[in-house]
């Protein structure tokens, strides 16, 4: 099965054929449909119904982005700034994945999730996160505005035109609306912005999955919505895969673009 898979191209065969034989439970009928289902592209994690993000066994329903590796950073560093009980809001969650390392790092803080998509929430529901059904912000309660110690986002932010130099088998499972950030990428991330500086609390953070020169693009947007501070994270080869952005400890943030002014 190995073979098979690698001379299709697939290049962690080994792994791949480990655990499609695990999810078979020596059933060779289902492990050939199984072996089937993946030569088509459909995602891994579709056929074996999970995927590993930060350690954690994370469900993942077909239909639902699966988590990619790339993610985990931004989930860390959110960790990192979540306090023991503080108030952690994760949007577009998908499965869940970032919210339930948030969980797992801080068991006593509150971690609420959204995501457009009623398959997702019922998917991160399964994963046991309270997740809420909206888009970004949408449905959250104004009590939660001022007091949020961190957002985290992976929306999409891959340009448009750049959609087509994705692996040509993405799309003939997944929807282009997982990847499709506008223009230049940024369209949702200006969004996200906006919205989290009337939740975050003064020297809140809000994590950010981007990549390319996206991070300096935003930098201004980041300025007039109260982030004074703004942390570029690259993973081990470099590269850019985003921004820890700090709410001002004034906690005063611009009118421009719908923003609400607040000071601590």
């Amino acid at each position: 099965m190995a073979k098979r898979l690698a001379a299709a191209g697939f290049i962690a065969a080994r792994a791949e054929a480990r655990l499609l034989a695990g999810r078979a439970a020596g059933d060779a009928e289902l492990l050939e449909r199984l072996l089937q289902r993946r030569l088509t592209g459909e995602p891994l994690a579709w056929i074996v119904g999970s995927a590993r993000f930060c350690g954690l066994h994370v469900r993942v329903e077909p239909g639902v982005f699966v988590p990619r590796s790339q993610s985990e950073i931004i989930a860390r560093r959110a960790a990192s700034r979540l306090p023991a009980a503080g108030i952690a809001i994760d949007v577009c969650t998908g499965s869940g994945a970032v919210a339930m390392v948030l969980m797992r790092a801080r068991p006593d803080a509150t971690v609420i999730a959204t995501d457009i998509d009623p398959v997702a929430i019922a998917c991160a529901t399964a994963n046991g996160v309270e997740a809420r059904h909206g888009d970004l912000f949408e449905g959250l309660p104004s009590s939660l505005h001022g007091s949020v110690d961190v957002v985290t986002a992976v929306v999409p932010y891959v340009p448009s035109a750049e959609l087509p130099y994705l692996q040509r088998d993405t799309f003939t499972f997944e929807t282009p609306l997982a990847y499709d950030g506008g223009r230049d990428g940024t369209r949702l991330l200006r969004r996200v912005i906006r919205d989290a500086a009337r939740f975050l609390r003064p020297k809140g953070a809000l994590l950010l999955e981007l990549g390319g020169e996206q991070a300096e693009v935003l930098r201004p947007h980041l300025r007039r919505h109260g982030f004074g501070s703004v942390t570029v994270l690259r993973d081990s080869d470099g590269d850019v895969r985003g921004v820890d952005a700090r709410v001002t400890p004034n906690g005063i943030v611009s009118r421009r673009d719908g923003a609400r002014s607040r000071r601590a």
